[in-house]
Order: structure tokens, then C-alpha cells, then sequence
């Protein structure tokens, strides 16, 4: 079994969560195995129930006329014994089923069972769930594995992981031999990536070539969802998205409309960028007019890049002489588009709004994000020219934006020169902002008097 960072938040649930929990996420990411798995390794016992695989159950519990009638319902979908206070309902694809996460509310106001949710970002099914009163329901997004979970996997021990942070921490250059061997780990990801079926069937035999056939799957997959889904727009969801590799060989990386048609415009395709992000299959990147905090007040969203949800999905549609070249590392093969598909999946999985910045004064930034409350520009550097960074320079040095710290993730190791850090690019799974305490603030209204004339 992979592990996987959502096992800590499912955990908890197990343990003291009483509210119904949502996990929600594209399909393929692994949701539906691990929550069996915790809810196993817990013990608990725990009813089933796929309303993809049982679609029957649909109209049944729709139908139900009030929260006793749904009970017997979902008591009869299963033969396993139902224990009140310690049976624990998961059910399973439940974009397929919308009205049973209003009716969810009223069995959970009972107390006499717990629910476990799980649904794929699939058009606007969910996005309605997201828009209604859930305070009753608590929702937790889950993301491809990422860099460090993938890390993991391979069987990078605790010790290293710990290393990497201090010298994270301490901005100070990492060990020769381990940066190597991390780099080397980091290049396998580009052609593994994130998806769990893929993660595992490399684990299993050690051949980068037997997951394309699993990834290839997966996109299918996405294709036949576009059209189950999406029946007015399904066209261009899958031009949008089968557009994504070559728009990412860009220079800039943007994503052009007028490549996909020269006769149409942003709010043309509007919905379906939309419907694509909220599936989880794609992640934008909107620019912004200034990269200062918030960042959200100057965002223009009819500029973006387009990031795939998973990096391998994107290079498994390289030719397979080209995967080779990349995991061999080959100078002749530009690794700026995949390099920034990573940074992007690992800041949206550690839940950054993440941006980007053009401006004809100052050039264009890669990334902006806010760390610890500050504006942070990153630059995704794949060559030997990494020092290059003229935006980064002119942002830096300009007095109208304070900016004091920047990033450039690159293959060197780690060093600091001046305000700028250099950073193996692998290091962008150690990004996180700092908790900030719990505290409680009073306001002390007691000598607040009105003065009578």
C-alpha cells in the first residue's frame, strides 16, 4: 500500500469525526481504496456502497420519503450486519446520487451512524453540493500522489526526508551524493508521476515503460467522462485538454485560444476550462496584474496556463523515445513544460492559489504565490542558463512591490545568492506555509459609554 498524507485527516475522522466527510477528487487518485484501507486498519465496520456500480440504488434512495424510510433503504443495499454507533456508511461515487447528500444531513443529525463520502469532480454535480448549506458535512479535496508521498514510495528512508527539510529550512547546499540520487528520483516522477495504478504497477516490475499503457487508460478514461458528463460542450473538453502538451511547449506556456480556434474567443470556451478544473483533470494558472498580496484582487482569468492534473498523464503522451531521453536526461530535450507541471500539481496539492505574472515593464514571472503571508515569485529554470532570470531581477529591484525573497527551481543544488535561492527542483515538495497558532482575540467593549449633553 502507498501511503498517502489524506491518511492522517481519515484517520482522525475514524477516531473523533462525527460530521459526514466528503473526499472528493478526479477519478483514479486512489480515493476509493484508501478509505477502505483506513477504515480496515481501524477496525471499523463499515457498509459499501458505489452508486456507479450499483446504479439501481439511485431512484431507491432518491424516492425515500423520509430519513427512517432512507435507513431501511441503505440497510437493505448490504448484507453485512448494521451495528448503531459503530457501522460507518461509505458511499461511494456520490456525484451520481445528489440528492442523497441532503438527505445525508438529516441521518447524520441523528447520531445513530457515521458517513463517509466519496465523489469525483465531475461537471457540476458536486459544484451544487459545494454551493448549499453543508456546515453538517465537512469536505477534504485529495490530489495525485505527490512528490514527497512518491518519494516515499520509493523507499527514501525518514532520515533523508529529514535532512532535505533542515537544509530546506537553513537554505544551506545538500550533500552531492544525495542531491544526485534525488534528482534521479525526481526525473523518474516526470514519467511515473502521480496516479496510484501507475505508481504501483512501477513499483511492482521496475519498468518506466509498463505504465504507459495504465496512464493511457486513464486518459480514456477522462475522454469518455467528457461525454457522460458534458453533453453539450464534450468537443471541447477534449480539445481543450488533448491541447494542453502542445501548449505547454509555448514559450510562455500560456494557453492560447486562438490555437484551438481563430475565430473564437475566452468566453466562448469559458465553461469548459471551468468544468475541466472543477473535474480535477486540469489546473489553471491565472495571471495577475501585480504580484502583491492578496494576490486574488488583481487576478484576470481570461489569461491562464493550463497545467495537466498529473505529470505523467502529460508525458505519456510524449513519444517513447522521448520518455527515454528524458529519464536519460538528455540536453536536447526541453523539460520546462513538465518541470512547471510539477511545481504546479505540488503548490495546488499544499492548497496555494497559485498565479502568474506578465507585465511588458517588468517581463514575466512563472509563479507567484503567498508564503507566509508574503508575496513570493518562483522561477522553473530546466537548463543551465538558470541564473538567467531578468523578470525575477527587475520585480526584486522595483520599489512598488517590496518584495524581499524569491525562488528559482533549477537541477543545481541549493544555494543562496543575495535575495534569490536556488533551489533543486525536487525541493518544491518542502513549500508549505508555517502553521499559524490557534489564539483567541477579545475586543474590550466595556468602557464604550455614550456621553449625554
Amino acid at each position: 500500500m502507498i501511503a498517502r498524507d489524506i491518511e492522517n485527516v481519515l484517520n482522525k475522522w475514524c477516531i473523533d469525526g462525527q460530521k459526514p466527510l466528503l473526499v472528493t477528487g478526479a477519478r483514479q487518485i486512489g480515493k476509493t481504496y484508501i478509505i477502505r484501507s483506513v477504515l480496515e486498519n481501524n477496525n471499523i465496520p463499515y457498509i459499501e456502497i458505489n452508486f456507479i456500480e450499483q446504479p439501481e440504488l439511485i431512484k431507491v434512495i432518491d424516492t425515500a420519503a423520509n430519513t427512517d424510510d432512507l435507513m431501511l433503504r441503505l440497510s437493505v443495499a448490504s448484507d453485512k450486519e448494521i451495528i448503531e454507533d459503530k457501522t460507518v456508511f461509505f458511499l461511494d461515487e456520490v456525484q451520481e446520487c445528489k440528492e442523497l447528500i441532503t438527505k445525508i444531513k438529516f441521518l447524520a443529525e441523528a447520531n445513530r451512524y457515521r458517513f463517509i463520502l466519496s465523489g469525483s469532480l465531475l461537471g457540476v454535480e458536486l459544484n451544487d453540493i459545494r454551493s448549499t448549506p453543508v456546515g453538517y458535512l465537512d469536505i477534504v479535496d485529495m490530489y495525485p500522489i505527490t512528490l514527497m508521498e512518491f518519494f516515499k514510495a520509493l523507499g527514501i528512508q525518514t532520515q533523508i526526508i529529514d535532512y532535505l527539510k533542515q537544509h530546506y529550512e537553513d537554505k544551506t547546499p545538500i550533500d552531492e551524493v544525495v542531491h544526485k540520487r534525488m534528482m534521479e528520483a525526481f526525473y523518474l516522477y516526470l514519467l511515473i508521476g502521480g496516479m496510484p495504478e501507475a505508481v504501483q504497477k512501477y513499483l511492482d516490475l521496475n519498468q518506466v515503460n509498463a505504465v504507459t499503457s495504465v496512464q493511457e487508460q486513464i486518459i480514456r478514461t477522462y475522454h469518455r467522462d467528457f461525454t457522460k458528463y458534458e453533453k453539450r460542450n464534450k468537443l471541447q473538453l477534449r480539445e481543450i485538454y488533448d491541447a494542453i502538451p502542445s501548449e505547454l511547449e509555448e514559450k510562455n506556456k500560456r494557453f492560447y485560444i486562438s490555437h484551438l480556434s481563430d475565430k473564437k474567443e475566452y468566453d466562448d470556451y469559458k465553461n469548459s476550462f471551468i468544468w475541466l478544473k472543477d473535474a480535477g483533470v486540469a489546473l489553471p494558472v491565472y495571471n495577475i496584474v501585480e504580484p502583491v498580496c492578496p494576490l486574488k484582487t488583481s487576478e484576470k482569468r481570461n489569461l491562464f496556463k493550463l497545467f495537466m492534473s498529473d505529470v505523467g498523464l502529460l508525458t505519456s503522451q510524449y513519444s517513447p523515445n522521448v520518455r527515454i531521453d528524458i529519464l536519460n536526461r538528455e540536453a536536447s530535450i526541453n523539460n520546462g513544460g513538465l518541470f512547471e507541471n510539477v511545481v504546479a500539481q505540488e503548490l495546488v496539492a499544499k492548497h496555494f492559489d497559485v498565479y502568474y505574472f506578465n507585465s511588458k515593464k517588468y517581463g514575466e514571472l512563472d509563479f507567484v504565490i503567498e508564503l507566509d503571508g508574503k508575496s513570493l515569485p518562483i522561477e522553473v529554470k530546466s537548463g543551465k542558463d538558470y541564473k538567467r532570470h531578468s523578470a525575477l531581477n527587475n520585480v526584486l529591484s522595483s520599489d512598488n512591490y517590496s518584495i524581499t525573497e524569491a525562488y528559482v527551481f533549477c537541477n543545481d543544488n541549493l544555494h543562496r545568492e543575495n535575495n534569490i535561492i536556488y533551489m533543486p527542483i525536487y525541493m518544491v515538495a518542502l513549500i508549505e506555509n508555517k502553521k499559524v497558532p490557534d489564539g483567541k482575540y477579545r475586543v474590550d467593549l466595556s468602557d464604550l459609554k455614550i456621553h449625554m449633553e
